[in-house]
């Protein structure tokens, strides 16, 4: 989708959005929403992933397709019989971590996600935003580092399966 129309709208099943670094978070984190999360990976074919999540009380099942700002991505809701199933098919696949919900200017919402395990030490934000022209104007907070929406080493799928990047 990388030539999709800067001024459309996010038509459904599909997501915009920017992935930063984060060195040092908000002062003030245990004050915002979060939970736990689990996520593992069913099926990777280059650019499809199928991936199972478990984020709170609820466990979805998601498909995504595409690469860095703009993919293709439908979710299902899925009750906890069929979460535990499919997730014995993601082992070597996996990653947890906390995700925080942090209110951001222009009624955005920033996702800060704390990896943990052998990925513990690693934070990175995500925006998504109604349209490509939103998030190429967007500008970032101070506390966000480095931009690696573009960065495939970045990506949930391959910190799943490679581990921190180098």
């Amino acid at each position: 989708m990388a030539g999709a129309r800067e001024d459309v709208d996010v038509p459904s099943g599909v997501e915009i959005e920017r992935k930063f670094l984060v060195e040092q978070p908000p002062p003030d984190l245990d004050a915002c929403p979060h939970g736990e999360i689990e996520q593992g990976y069913v099926a990777l074919d280059g650019e499809v992933e199928v991936r199972v999540r478990r984020y709170g009380d609820q466990a979805f099942l998601t498909i995504k397709s595409g690469g860095d700002r703009v993919r293709l991505e439908e979710e299902f809701e899925i009750d906890p019989r069929r979460f535990r199933a499919l997730w014995s098919l993601t082992e070597g696949r996996r990653i947890q971590k906390t995700r925080y919900l942090i209110p951001a200017m222009g009624g955005l919402r920033i996702e800060l996600d704390v990896y943990q395990g052998a990925l513990a030490g690693l934070l990175t934000a995500e925006i998504e935003f109604d349209s490509s022209a939103a998030a190429a104007a967007f500008t970032p907070p101070e506390w966000l580092g480095a931009d690696v929406t573009d960065d495939p080493r970045y990506k949930n799928k391959r910190l799943a399966t490679e581990g921190l990047p180098a």
